[in-house]
């Protein structure tokens, strides 16, 4: 069967926190009809709840792109997931983008919350924007530093109430690519017994001379890449969309 690798572009939302990039709305869309034309299958248009600008801006690409799926980022909180759900609910092809961090540093020092919390916070904030969006993307935020048994749980977790795209971020860049393959088909393996469809989405620090043989070696019914134009991006680990070409 013939694979296809889903692009996935976070210019609007990862890419416009590089220090000195404030894009208006108007630019905004204006680089959302770009990517549409360039055949990118998923638009990341913003956080909406982070501001009422972020809103109107993840608004009004919703409301103007024909192909793409249209996204916005929202922590597993239920302001954050009903804001997400308003701003892109009138998209041709609408998606819920929401995240917690798993990581032991993560759940101790900022979350303050244990395994089981996190657990029941994934069912409970998935199952909710399930009912608001069809289409829900999960991601474990800092993955590659989580469990590998308890990153199963944690998307198998997602997987039973509504997610239909998991994102195993390499959130700080721990990760070499040979690594991330490693996790990803451990991950893999562990979930194939689950039947639905999943979308791995690799976000890693990924070197462009490793990159060809990289996407040889991913033998996953689906794959997608995490990607920003040009050079926009706060940290070293999106990959360039660029690079594909």
């Amino acid at each position: 069967m013939k694979k296809h690798i889903k692009i996935f572009d976070t210019t609007l939302r990862d890419g416009e926190q590089t220090p000195r990039v404030n894009l208006n709305t108007q630019e905004k869309l204006r680089i959302a009809k770009q990517l549409e034309s360039l055949g990118v299958d998923v638009i990341e248009a913003g956080f909406a709840v982070a501001s009422p600008g972020d809103f109107e801006s993840v608004k009004l690409i919703a409301e103007n792109i024909e192909k793409s799926t249209v996204t916005s980022l929202a922590r597993a909180v239920k302001k954050d997931i009903e804001v997400a759900a308003e701003a892109v609910k009138n998209a041709k092809k609408p998606r819920i983008h929401t995240f917690i961090a798993t990581s032991p540093i993560h759940r101790e020092y900022k979350l303050k919350m244990t395994k089981e919390q996190i657990l029941d916070r994934v069912k409970e904030m998935v199952s909710y924007a399930k009912s608001l969006i069809d289409d829900i993307e999960f991601s474990s935020e800092d993955a590659t530093r989580t469990e590998k048994e308890f990153l199963v749980e944690v998307y198998e977790t997602a997987i039973k109430a509504g997610a239909t795209t998991l994102n195993v971020p390499d959130t700080v860049g721990y990760r070499t690519p040979n690594e991330m393959f490693e996790l990803i088909t451990y991950l893999k393996k562990m979930l194939k017994g689950l039947k639905m469809w999943i979308f791995l989405c690799i976000a890693m620090m990924i070197w462009d001379f490793q990159l060809q043989i990289r996407l040889r070696q991913f033998k996953l019914e689906q794959l997608r890449l995490s990607v920003q134009l040009m050079d926009l991006e706060k940290e070293q680990g999106i990959l360039r969309l660029k690079r594909l070409q």
